[in-house]
């Protein structure tokens, strides 16, 4: 028998369960709100919105589902440009494709690994030359830390482009002491099972617009019009979250600050003892900037590491039996975008050639993070 069939499995990030979920999915069960819509999902928008300061929120099938509407609703069509965080999952990007949009990628910054003010004026500045005046700007909280806010919002205020947050990674995640997701003109969240809280699958759209959340619901939900029989108008999709999900998602949403402290207490635990190591470094947390540490993300630097790389920690956390996994692959290095516009420097390629992301779950034990450590620590020896 292998050692490592006798080591359990550490994961990168596992969905965690409070125990107050089943009491919400158990009264859906009781009162038959199985089909889609019901209490539960009225309530999880409601004490949402509540939790993170937006007046509006939509429940959704996932976080793609709200990123897609809300480029309908910015009235993104066939043709029209579009700017994005290159660094992110492609879940960011796919839906610019769906609406026949052309995709522009954009760097990031150093400072917190999120899109790049001045590339993105760069490309503002190219395509208006070009009386192509984009239609949006879909900016990432990569790994819950949130973006440089100001300095995007005030160049897409003077040009009139609204902002798209897509804080699916930072749920609990706050800008200047403010909620991410309510700085844009939409704002996008994950409940995904490997986020910092869950419904299994799920998403929101969130807006300070109540007709535009209005709108994302008639659309969600095959945008039936209001007739006796089935009278369509729009194309509408199968976007709408169910009940049981809801549940989930209201049960977790009651631990949701317990969520938040434990990854924050993950990453201070991984960075007290790892920090020293020759050429390692963490995401790093700028003043006025607070992450819910999604994540727990560090860069190798082989130089200075004495030749130890990104991919021989994550090679020994795997002979370990724990899953570790490179920073996102940027967007305009992915073979289903080549060819896409992209505006800046080689930050975000720098950034996934020796970035890596350790287990991060707020189920994780002590122990488990101590194995983490070792294995990393063997490879420096």
């Amino acid at each position: 028998m292998s050692a490592q069939s006798n080591t359990s499995r550490i994961w990168l990030s596992s969905p965690h369960l409070s125990g107050r979920e089943i009491r919400y999915v158990q009264e859906a069960f009781e009162t038959n709100w199985i089909a889609p819509l019901g209490p539960n999902v009225d309530n999880f928008e409601k004490e949402l919105g509540e939790y993170i300061g937006s007046p509006h929120v939509a429940a959704l099938s996932s976080g793609t589902a709200a990123l897609h509407l809300a480029l309908i609703l910015s009235g993104v069509k066939t043709g029209d440009i579009v700017l994005c965080q290159s660094f992110t999952f492609s879940a960011s990007a796919n839906p610019i494709v769906y609406q026949g949009a052309i995709p522009v990628f954009i760097d990031s910054e150093p400072d917190t690994w999120n899109i790049c003010p001045q590339a993105l004026e760069e490309a503002i500045v190219h395509f208006l030359k070009r009386r192509q005046k984009p239609k949006a700007v879909i900016l990432v909280h990569l790994y819950g830390m949130p973006a440089q806010l100001d300095e995007v919002l005030a160049l897409c205020a003077t040009h009139d482009i609204p902002v798209i947050e897509d804080a699916a990674e930072a749920l609990g995640s706050a800008y200047k002491a403010k909620r991410v997701g309510v700085f844009g003109k939409f704002g996008i969240l994950s409940f995904n099972g490997n986020k910092i809280i869950t419904t299994s699958g799920g998403g929101a759209l969130l807006s300070a617009d109540e007709k535009a959340i209005s709108q994302s619901r008639f659309l969600a939900t095959q945008a039936r019009d209001n007739a006796p029989h089935y009278e369509h108008t729009q194309i509408g999709y199968n976007y709408r979250m169910s009940n049981v999900c809801a549940g989930i998602g209201r049960g977790q949403l009651e631990v949701i600050a317990e969520r938040v402290h434990q990854r924050r207490k993950n990453f201070d635990f991984y960075k007290n003892h790892l920090a020293a190591l020759p050429g390692i470094r963490f995401q790093n947390e700028p003043e006025g900037f607070f992450s819910n540490r999604w994540l727990t993300a560090l860069t190798v630097d082989p130089v200075l590491s004495g030749g130890v790389t990104r991919e021989n920690i994550r090679l020994k956390l795997l002979e370990e039996n724990i899953e570790s996994r490179p920073l996102w692959k940027p967007m305009h290095l992915q073979p289903v975008f080549e060819g896409a516009p992209y505006f800046g420097g080689k930050v975000s390629e720098k950034l996934f050639e020796t970035g890596l992301c350790l287990p991060s779950g707020s189920n994780l034990s002590e122990t488990d993070m101590e194995r983490v450590v070792l294995s990393i620590k063997k490879c420096f020896d």
